[in-house]
């Protein structure tokens, strides 16, 4: 089995061993693909046109781990030339609440009038703006940008509630 991918303009590639690099206008990012699971069944060869990633086997768990990392590149490509970018919304009913960003955290302050503080992880090198009911989330690593975004939206998770009448929280709205 044999999955090609073809190099994006302006993008350059290198790879060693299990560990691929790409580098385009908006950065660099690095991963590490090497599992002792696949070790033996799997290459991945930088060729002039792209990059192969070849399976000696012929197994369902193998053939969607070629596929996996087929999809980790690609999107590693794009970050690098596009970038990310997730927005979500703040939406309340009962109390208006804050939200800033301090320092590698997002912080929620008068959620649901609770008088603590909710804290939100901002995960690699991922960029928060807040402004007004809306926060964009971007960054050229897709993981880290779901992640933020998905930690934002549990920050604001209304438990031991009726949620449809506590529909207070920060919610994605677009990709």
């Amino acid at each position: 089995m044999e999955k090609k991918i073809k190099l994006s303009e302006g993008v350059k590639v290198e790879v060693e061993g299990f560990k691929v690099s790409v580098s385009g206008e908006k950065g660099n990012l690095e991963k590490d693909f090497s599992s002792p699971l696949f070790r033996d069944h799997i290459k991945i060869i930088k060729g002039s046109d792209g990059i192969k990633i070849v399976s000696s086997s012929e197994k369902r768990k193998i053939k969607s781990q070629v596929g996996c990392i087929e999809a980790h590149i690609k999107n590693m490509m794009n970050g690098v030339t596009k970038g990310y970018e997730y927005k979500l919304k703040i939406v309340y009913i009962h109390f208006p609440f804050t939200v800033k960003v301090a320092g590698n955290e997002v912080v929620v302050s008068n959620f649901l009038g609770e008088r603590s503080v909710r804290k939100s992880k901002i995960v690699g090198d991922t960029k928060v703006e807040s402004k007004g009911q809306d926060i964009t989330v971007t960054g050229i690593n897709k993981e880290d940008v779901g992640q933020t975004a998905a930690n934002l939206e549990k920050a604001t998770y209304v438990s031991g509630r009726d949620r449809r009448v506590f529909q207070d929280g920060i919610f994605l709205v677009s990709k």
